[in-house]
C-alpha cells in the first residue's frame, strides 16, 4: 500500500505555525504518510464547509489532531473529529505548542491516543491506526 494520507486538524486562530512548521518536518521525516493539507483556504458558509471538510476526511486514511493550549475549544476541529468518527477513519492527537497531557482536549480525542511530538512515536500511532477502521 501507498504511504497513508493523513488530514490535519489544528486550531487555526491558534496554531497555524505548528501546523506548518508539522508538515515541513512531516516531509523531511522517515516518518510513513502523506499530509493532505485540504484545510479550507476561504471562509465558507457552515453547511458549505462541513460537506468540502468531511468529503475530504472521507479521502484520507487517518485524521491526525495537532492539539495545542485552546484546541479544546476550537469548533472546527472537534467537528472534524466527529467528521472522521463518523465515517471510520482513525484519529490521534499530537501535543504541539506548549501542550501536554494537563492540556483540555477537544471532545471525540481520546487522552491515550494523544501522544508528543516525537517521529518515532508518530510512525508507531500510524501503524497501531492503520490496523483500524476503514483501512482494515
Amino acid at each position: 500500500m501507498a504511504d497513508p494520507r493523513a488530514f490535519i486538524s489544528f486550531d487555526y486562530d491558534n496554531n497555524s505555525g505548528e501546523k506548518l512548521y508539522f508538515a515541513g518536518q512531516a516531509k523531511n521525516s522517515r516518518t510513513p504518510f502523506n499530509i493532505a493539507d485540504w484545510s479550507s483556504k476561504t471562509h465558507l458558509p457552515q453547511k458549505e464547509w462541513e460537506e468540502l471538510i468531511k468529503a475530504k476526511i472521507n479521502k484520507c486514511n487517518l485524521l491526525i489532531v495537532l492539539v495545542g493550549k485552546k484546541t479544546s475549544t476550537a469548533t472546527g476541529v472537534i467537528k472534524e473529529i466527529e467528521f472522521a468518527k463518523s465515517q471510520d477513519v482513525p484519529v490521534f492527537g499530537v501535543y504541539v505548542g506548549g501542550a501536554d497531557t494537563n492540556t483540555s482536549l477537544p471532545t471525540g480525542l481520546q487522552r491515550n491516543r494523544t501522544i508528543e511530538w516525537n517521529w518515532e512515536k508518530i510512525a508507531n500511532a500510524i501503524d497501531q491506526v492503520m490496523k483500524e477502521g476503514k483501512n482494515k
